[in-house]
């Protein structure tokens, strides 16, 4: 697999999830949980009762630099 054909993958994001609560498949919402020294973690909320219904960590590529005057 080439490196382009890696990168097409890199973002997925769920618009249907299993929740319990609803015992079906539902569509979902996407909450930013917590920012991480690493990258942000998010959490999936089904779009009809509200329940959690999982969670995505997003990490951050480390090739900023930080310019301190």
């Amino acid at each position: 697999m080439s490196a382009h054909q890696h990168k097409q993958f890199d973002q997925l994001e769920a618009t249907a999830l299993f929740c319990a609560k609803c015992r079906q498949a539902t569509p979902v919402r996407q909450r930013l949980l917590l920012f991480l020294p690493d990258g942000e973690l998010h959490e999936y909320l089904c779009q009809y009762c509200g329940s959690s219904v999982g969670t995505k960590k997003v990490t951050q590529q480390s090739d900023f630099q930080l310019l301190v005057p």
